[in-house]
């Protein structure tokens, strides 16, 4: 995907999450983000939407220094889902005015300002399925946007340490884990190779997939990202799981976003 898609989808994850939440009870609890409920849950997104706003407005060169941004909430919980409908509008114009291929400061390996689009779609897109699984709806994610979601997740992940600082346990003597989708899209992709070394851990380049992993997680993309995330359990029948299982369960005890 491109930045030009991610940004449509960035618009069309937010609306789908506004539509999910509009008619909810908003104290209704989020399992998979225990101590939650949908308010919380909607105010962080639109909180992390008006945040990554303010960071491409200025296109920061260096770590910000604080994270104070004029969050402009509603009075009442019942005007979130508006507000992050607002929130999403003002986005979508920051998008629109700037350019997304010009150099900027980001956590991740894209060091610029179309980094952040694509880390506000997932951000977004995650917490949509959040408030659905809440709400008893099984969530619906497009296989290109899943595996775009799955790559964006393993290519930033071993950067992600100052925040998920479990992540920096994930080392070992020379390991790997493949991460594989079973929808198929008939053209390569969907396939991941991540290598642990004593060092860390990174993505490994394995084009023709002929390299063998020590362990192998096989589900649709769809399926893979929400594992990725913690949102469903490996061990449910949506999954295959080959090879070392400790291996596994130190890259799952160990990855949490």
């Amino acid at each position: 995907m491109n930045p030009a898609q991610h940004t449509a989808a960035v618009a069309a994850e937010a609306a789908g999450f506004v539509a999910t939440v509009k008619a909810a009870d908003l104290s209704a609890p989020v399992p998979t983000c225990p101590g939650w409920t949908l308010a919380d849950l909607t105010r962080h997104v639109g909180s992390v939407h008006r945040w990554f706003t303010e960071l491409l407005r200025q296109g920061v060169q260096q770590p910000p220094t604080s994270r104070d941004v004029d969050l402009r909430l509603p009075e009442q919980p019942a005007g979130l889902p508006d507000w992050l409908a607002v929130s999403a509008a003002e986005a979508a114009e920051v998008f629109a005015a700037t350019d997304l291929d010009a150099p900027m400061w980001a956590w991740g390996v894209d060091q610029h300002a179309r980094f952040w689009v694509r880390r506000m779609l997932f951000e977004t897109l995650v917490h949509r399925a959040d408030a659905e699984l809440a709400l008893g709806i099984s969530p619906h994610i497009d296989r290109a946007l899943a595996v775009d979601g799955i790559d964006e997740f393993l290519t930033n992940l071993p950067f992600a340490s100052s925040f998920a600082p479990q992540t920096a346990e994930l080392r070992a003597p020379d390991r790997s884990i493949r991460f594989t989708c079973t929808d198929g899209g008939g053209d390569g992709d969907g396939d991941w190779l991540i290598g642990l070394r004593p060092d860390g851990f990174a993505l490994v380049t394995d084009e023709a997939g002929s390299r063998t992993a020590d362990a192998t997680v096989r589900g649709t993309a769809e399926d893979l990202l929400l594992l990725l995330y913690g949102r469903l359990d490996r061990r449910s029948d949506s999954f295959d799981l080959l090879g070392d299982q400790d291996l596994l369960t130190h890259w799952f005890t160990h990855s949490a976003f």
